[in-house]
């Protein structure tokens, strides 16, 4: 499967993930992870993360998404650098 990002293995469980200003905005789907997750964005963006019942917020320091919780990213402006730390 090809993600709209590139990501590097930063420890067992930490995860840098990148999405470049390129990137289609259609390939950003809605979709769930098997694992609660704390997203760190690094850097300011105009990025969004939509969550499931909820309107879009941009994205800012840090972020708890639930496991099996629907969530999309909307692009915006620039690249977006996030932190992935799976639980």
């Amino acid at each position: 499967m090809d993600f709209p990002f590139k990501e590097t293995q930063l420890q067992d469980n930490l995860y840098l993930r990148e999405f470049e200003e390129s990137v289609d905005g259609d390939d950003l789907e809605w979709h769930r992870d098997r694992e609660d997750r704390i997203v760190e964005v690094i850097g300011e963006t105009d990025w969004q993360l939509q969550m499931d019942n909820e309107l879009p917020k941009v994205m800012t320091g840090k972020l708890f998404i639930p496991k099996e919780t629907w969530h999309r990213v909307i692009k915006g402006n620039g690249d977006l650098k996030v932190k992935i730390t799976k639980l």
